[in-house]
């Protein structure tokens, strides 16, 4: 009778066990995520500003507000948003925030369970015996302890990363502006050069003929010889810093190095005052992109070494299974895997954390002060540039004066013309050194403005999601 049943029971158990694989085989395929190529580019840029977009809705509240119209050229503020929407470097910035991202979703993600299945076949057949099986699954309990400091420290680090993108989003709005100044700095330099060449050459035949004649020895044709070569080296220098701000203005806007660009307008300028500069000073932790990247950094790092004491504990793992023998006796029990914390007890993983968040905490005090610090400097020397620029706009303006009524003597004949290159030289260097430190000028300005934590950068609309990300 005991055989009978046990026949007739084991067609039934293995039914059940094909089953039981065949249900786990189909849910881990189904839950598969599935693989498409991503085909490299060509990395040529844009062929022109027409085929670049600045959508409006991403801008700063500051950006967002100015009208986008690059048709009639690219003033300062469109500058800084096509910045915005097209830099390769922010680019990869959000594709760590992506990454970031899905490490957060994957940190709130339950630890699967264990399936384990086996068969045991006797060696001989007959005497009663029969196939025996042993199915189990088990759960890593030690896993799901730590589950919630994993999740606190992924949040935290994905917070961290999407300020630090709004961070460099907000830097490469100053680096639009500062490059905007720059090229059109430049570029009035070199208008100013090409003048001035353009007056020296009625020099040079002059000189020559003189020299042909025997009327001026070499040393005395040297000044009007040197001053147009001086120019032309100038002109040459200035072409080549011309070439690179421009290409690093193409690089930032994301555009073909050979696709025209034309800016119009007027530069940036921003002038906060003492008030203004002592506020942000005030706010400056609860303002800057950068000092709350630390600090949801170090926030990060609280929860990673919570999450290093509780790993301290034993790991613990509970599992149930269910087996039958070769005799065809049913068994049904459970299992506990401890381990003992006898040598290790995770004490190397929660010295480096704590030596970790030391180093964190003294990053963020060290960044605050020298912010602090870099704003005094840079307000100090916008107060000496200024008093600079007016100085030498007085400067330039009384030898321009000068310049022209010696141009006028020249050519009445009244004027020798070593002289008046004299004064043309000095005209010019006034003329270079008043566009230098008008260039210098608008660089601390606006390196003072992104230090300020200026309030066009809304964390609101950047917020850290957790959700799965898109296969």
């Amino acid at each position: 009778m005991h055989d009978a049943s046990r026949q007739r029971h084991l067609p039934a158990t293995r039914s059940g066990l094909r089953m039981t694989c065949a249900v786990a085989v189909t849910l881990v395929v189904s839950a598969c995520a599935s693989y498409a190529p991503l085909p490299l580019g060509r990395g040529e840029g844009a062929a022109g500003v027409a085929q670049l977009v600045a959508p409006t809705a991403d801008m700063p509240p500051s950006l967002a507000t100015h009208r986008f119209d690059p048709a009639d050229g690219l003033d300062v503020t469109e500058t800084a948003m096509l910045a915005v929407a097209n830099s390769p470097a922010l680019k990869l910035k959000r594709d760590e925030l992506g990454v970031a991202r899905a490490q957060a979703f994957a940190a709130g993600l339950l630890p699967d369970p264990q399936l384990s299945v086996g068969e045991d076949f006797p060696q001989h057949s007959g005497g009663g015996l029969t196939t025996a099986f042993n199915l189990g699954i088990s759960e890593d309990i030690g896993a799901l302890l730590t589950r919630s400091s994993r999740r606190a420290a992924a949040r935290s680090q994905a917070g961290q990363v999407n300020l630090d993108l709004l961070w460099a989003e907000w830097q490469t709005v100053a680096q639009a502006r500062l490059l905007f100044d720059q090229v059109l700095n430049l570029r009035a330099q070199q208008a100013r050069l090409a003048s001035e060449q353009a007056a020296l050459e009625q020099v040079t035949p002059y000189v020559q003929a003189a020299l042909a004649a025997g009327n001026l020895t070499y040393d005395s044709a040297s000044a009007g010889l040197n001053a147009a070569a001086d120019v032309r080296k100038q002109q040459a220098d200035n072409a080549v810093a011309l070439h690179q701000a421009d290409s690093d203005l193409h690089m930032l806007l994301g555009l073909a190095p050979t696709a025209p660009l034309e800016l119009v307008g007027a530069p940036y300028r921003v002038a906060p005052t003492a008030a203004q500069l002592q506020q942000a000073l005030a706010e400056l932790p609860r303002r800057r992109p950068d000092l709350l990247a630390l600090q949801a950094g170090y926030q990060s790092q609280e929860a990673k070494l919570r999450g290093a004491v509780r790993a301290q504990f034993p790991a613990l793992n509970i599992g149930f299974n269910s087996a039958r023998d070769t005799s065809a006796i049913y068994t049904h029990g459970f299992s506990v895997g401890l381990t003992l914390p006898l040598f290790d007890r995770n004490r190397g993983n929660i010295a480096i954390e704590r030596a970790t968040r030391q180093q964190l905490k003294d990053d963020y005090a060290s960044r605050v002060l020298s912010t602090r610090s870099d704003m005094q400097r840079l307000a100090a020397d916008l107060a000496t540039l200024d008093r600079q620029r007016e100085a030498l706009t007085v400067h330039a303006r009384q030898l321009a004066d000068a310049r022209r009524a010696a141009e006028q003597a020249w050519r009445q004949g009244l004027l020798d013309w070593p002289t008046w290159l004299a004064i043309r030289s000095r005209s010019l260097a006034a003329d270079l050194d008043l566009l230098a430190v008008q260039q210098q000028q608008a660089t601390q300005s606006i390196a003072l403005e992104a230090l300020l934590g200026n309030t066009d950068v809304d964390i609101a609309t950047h917020p850290v999601s957790t959700q799965a990300p898109t296969p």
